[in-house]
C-alpha cells in the first residue's frame, strides 16, 4: 500500500470486500473473476490500480495470478470455469494486466495476437451473443469492448503498430455520429453515456475521450474534438467532477457524486498531454 496515501480509506474499503464472492481476492470459489459487481476481481484490481496500487502489492499480485491462472494458450481468458469464452472477458483480463505492468510478458503478447485475428469486418470486437435479438445493427461490433480493447492495445511499445488500429478508432468516431444502440449487446450513446462517468467502468463519455486521445488518427477528428468539448463542459474549475458512479462506490472519496475528483482531472490532463503530441 502506497505510504501515507490519502486514499488509505478508500483502498481499505476495496480490500474490506475481498471475500464477499466467497474467496480470496473478489473471486468465487470456482474462481469467476467477474461476478459480484463492482467487487469482482477484474474491477477491484483495477479500482487499486486506479488509487496507485501496483502489482508489487500482495492484495493486487493476488489478483494478478488469479487473472493469469485463467489464460489458455490460444491467448483467450477463461473468466468462468463453464460457458463460453467470449472477446470481452479476454479483453478486459489483457486491459488489467496491461494497466499493471504485464504489456511485455509472453502470455499477454500472445492474447494481443489473438485480438488482432478476430477483428470483425468494422476494425472492432464483436462478441457471439445476441441478448436483445438479431438485426441489422447487430452486425456492427460492440463499441464498448472496442473501445477497452483499445485502452489495452495502447500499452504497446511498437506504437507505430497504431495504423493497424485506426479501423477500430474510425469505427467508434463513427458511432459518435450514428449514436443509436449498436452492435450485439446495444451500445448506445444517450442520456447516460453523455454524464461523466468515474471511475471508468462503463461505455461513457469520459472513458470515450480518454482512450481515444492515445491514438493519432483520432486526435484531429472533429467527432473526437466535439466529444471532448462535450467532456470539458461538464468541469468545473478546471477539474473534472464526477456526474455518474456506480451506487456501490458513491461513498469512496476519490469519486463522490458531484464533487470534483483530483484523480479523475489527473485522467483529463493525459488527455491534454496527448493532443500536445
Amino acid at each position: 500500500m502506497p505510504p501515507e496515501s490519502q486514499y488509505t480509506a478508500d483502498i481499505a474499503v476495496i480490500l474490506s470486500h475481498g471475500h464477499d464472492n466467497g474467496a480470496d481476492y473478489w473471486t468465487t470459489q470456482d474462481r469467476r473473476l467477474l461476478v459480484g459487481s463492482p467487487w469482482s476481481t477484474l474491477q477491484s484490481v483495477m479500482l487499486l490500480h486506479e488509487l496507485g496500487l501496483t502489482a508489487a502489492d500482495p492484495f493486487v499480485k493476488g489478483a494478478v495470478d488469479l487473472i493469469f491462472a485463467a489464460w489458455r494458450p490460444d491467448g483467450r481468458f477463461r473468466v468462468a470455469p463453464k460457458g463460453a469464452i467470449y472477446p470481452c472477458h479476454t479483453i478486459h483480463c489483457l486491459r488489467a494486466l496491461c494497466a499493471l505492468g504485464f504489456a511485455k510478458d509472453e502470455r499477454v503478447v500472445e492474447t494481443f495476437r489473438h485480438l488482432e485475428s478476430i477483428k470483425w469486418p468494422d476494425g472492432g470486437w464483436r462478441c457471439n451473443k445476441f441478448s436483445f435479438g438479431r438485426g441489422p445493427e447487430t452486425e456492427c461490433s460492440n463499441p464498448h469492448p472496442t473501445l477497452v480493447a483499445l485502452d489495452a492495445f495502447r500499452y504497446r511499445e511498437a506504437r507505430d503498430n497504431f495504423p493497424q488500429l485506426d479501423k477500430a478508432v474510425a469505427f467508434l468516431l463513427d458511432h459518435w455520429t450514428v449514436r443509436r444502440p449498436i452492435g450485439p449487446c446495444h451500445y448506445g450513446i444517450g442520456k447516460l453515456f453523455m454524464q461523466t462517468e468515474y471511475p471508468f467502468g462503463n461505455y461513457n463519455l469520459f472513458l470515450y475521450v480518454y482512450v481515444l486521445s492515445f491514438y493519432p488518427s483520432a486526435r484531429r477528428d472533429p467527432r473526437f474534438l466535439e466529444a471532448l468539448a462535450a467532456l470539458e463542459s461538464t468541469m468545473q474549475d478546471g477539474q473534472i467532477v464526477v456526474q455518474r458512479t456506480v451506487p456501490a462506490l458513491s461513498k469512496l472519496n476519490f469519486c463522490r457524486k458531484g464533487e470534483k475528483s483530483d484523480l479523475a482531472t489527473q485522467r483529463y490532463r493525459e488527455i491534454v498531454r496527448n493532443l500536445a503530441l
